[in-house]
Formats: structure tokens, sequence, C-alpha cells
């Protein structure tokens, strides 16, 4: 039930294309993954970094969003619901998985990712 690792930090960004290419031509970071102007990812040395539009981020999400891949996402909603964690909305993305947004106690935002199994996807 723990935390897996460290599934990718993304900033939301108001603008894909002058981001894509701010990271791409000046910072210089590979392409692993793009989904039209909603979600850019990068391989940045086994580690994931990205960039997605507002539609892809939590509502009140300003700066940096870590996301924690967790095995089983149910229970850990159940854990953290039980601790009486605040927890945002949990988002179905099809044959990517699922993802819950999650408050620390200090109010910061953050993610769990589910990857999707076959009798999970849709």
């Amino acid at each position: 039930m723990p935390v897996i690792r460290l599934q990718s930090a993304y900033l939301v960004v108001d603008d894909m294309a002058e981001s894509r290419a701010f990271y791409e031509d000046i910072l210089g970071l590979k392409l692993k993954f793009a989904d039209a102007a909603r979600w850019t990812q990068y391989d940045c040395g086994g580690a994931s970094f990205a960039l997605g539009d507002r539609s892809e981020g939590p509502e009140e999400a300003r700066g940096a969003t870590i996301v924690f891949e967790v095995q089983d996402l149910e229970a850990m909603t159940t854990r953290l619901r039980d601790a009486g964690t605040a927890l945002g909305p949990l988002r179905d993305m099809g044959a990517h998985g699922r993802v819950l947004t999650v408050a620390d106690p200090a109010g910061n935002l953050f993610q769990l990712f589910e990857r999707a199994t076959p009798a999970k996807a849709g």
C-alpha cells in the first residue's frame, strides 16, 4: 500500500506551445509523450517532468505538482480518509490510470497515481 516511487512532477501552463518551446529548445529536454495541447512529458534521467494545461491539474494548482505512484489507490484513499486528510476529486484517465488530488497538513496539493490494468482500464 505505500508509495512505489515518484511518478512525476508537472507544471500547469497556460500556453503549451510557448512552454514546450522553452523546455525543448532552451533547456534541451527530450520529449517522451505528448497529448496534443493538454499534456507534454519529458524524460529527465529516468524521472518524468511534464507540462499540463489547466484541465490536467488541480484547480488550485500553483507551481509544481508532485505525483506519487501507488499500487492500490482504493486502499490509499481509505487510509487517507480515515486519517482525516482533505481529498480532492478522483479523475479516471481511462487507459492511463486514475489520479487523486490530496492536500497535506500544510495545504500543499499533490496527487496519487495508479496505473490502469486491463481490469481497471476505461
